[in-house]
């Protein structure tokens, strides 16, 4: 399990990346453009994808991953700047259950009672999460629900786009994901390019060292997610739930301790839910006597 709490780590230090951008003043879009040139340049150093079988490639989702990718990242870091690492880190790992609402809608998936339960329990859990009481805080705290649902419905239809990648048999994961990063980082330069010359922002190069820790850390976590998976070939769900489960344990550790973060009652009912909706969808052996 190495690999799975290395992974962890990843994603937790992304989250804590994110959430010390406001603190240091650090331009965050800078910062998430040159995260994808240290992801392309990690990626072919670790993985060689091959890239000679693109013919059949689906152009399309990866067009809309490019775009999503950098997008969902400067949303995820303003939700975790006025809802919490705590918050943000329950609504990305529930957006697992995204997939499986698309399953039933769009792929015509037989519907299964327990995984129903599981999505029923994700929302109860999101709807937990939101800071409700917000009448001192300013409009964009108060607001902070739409953030949540934005991380926890992008970070889904990523999942999804992902998932009818993996479908393609002929173009291996690896150098999907290759040239995913590498149209988000020309999408997010050209952008930042027309920022620059329009004067919205200034070039700094301390953005880029930056920017290439944050893709170590965005890339660890992809990395050791993989090997974890390639190690337990044979337990996937004991790797999706420990990820997610722990995600969400030692990003409520971090927020709470490190960040100070206040959480209602409502929002530790919120973060049990969403742990046991996890354990409902990955050992539904374990709720086997819900059936039709």
């Amino acid at each position: 399990m190495l690999y799975v709490f290395l992974s962890i780590c990843c994603s937790v230090v992304v989250s804590v990346l994110l959430k010390l951008a406001k603190r240091y003043h650090i331009d965050i879009f800078q910062a998430i453009t040159w995260n994808y040139s240290m992801a392309i340049l990690l990626t072919w150093v670790f993985f060689r994808p091959q890239l000679t079988n693109l013919n059949d490639a689906p152009v399309y989702n990866y067009l809309a991953l490019g775009i999503l990718f950098p997008l969902l990242f400067v949303i995820m870091a303003v939700s975790v700047r006025v809802a919490g690492i705590v918050r943000t880190d329950v609504a990305q790992r529930l957006s697992l259950f995204i997939p499986i609402l698309a399953a039933f809608f769009l792929f015509d998936e037989s519907k299964d009672l327990i995984k129903i339960i599981g999505v029923a329990l994700a929302f109860v859990a999101i709807i937990c999460s939101v800071q409700w009481q917000n009448a001192a805080r300013s409009r964009v705290a108060r607001n902070s629900w739409v953030y949540l649902l934005a991380v926890f419905l992008g970070f889904g239809v990523i999942d999804v786009l992902l998932k009818q990648i993996t479908r393609v048999s002929n173009v291996p994961f690896t150098a999907a994901i290759f040239v995913i990063f590498i149209l988000a980082f020309v999408l997010c330069m050209i952008t930042l390019i027309y920022q620059i010359v329009t004067k919205k922002t200034k070039f700094s190069w301390p953005h880029i060292l930056i920017g290439w820790i944050l893709g170590v850390a965005n890339f660890g976590n992809i990395l050791f997610y993989l090997k974890a998976h390639q190690k337990l070939a044979d337990s996937p769900s004991a790797v999706f739930s420990s990820m997610n489960i722990g995600v969400i344990i030692v990003g409520t550790f971090i927020g709470v301790f490190i960040f100070k973060e206040k959480l209602s009652t409502l929002n530790k009912v919120g973060i049990a839910v969403a742990v046991l909706a996890i354990v409902v969808i990955y050992f539904p052996k374990t709720f086997g006597f819900l059936h039709f």
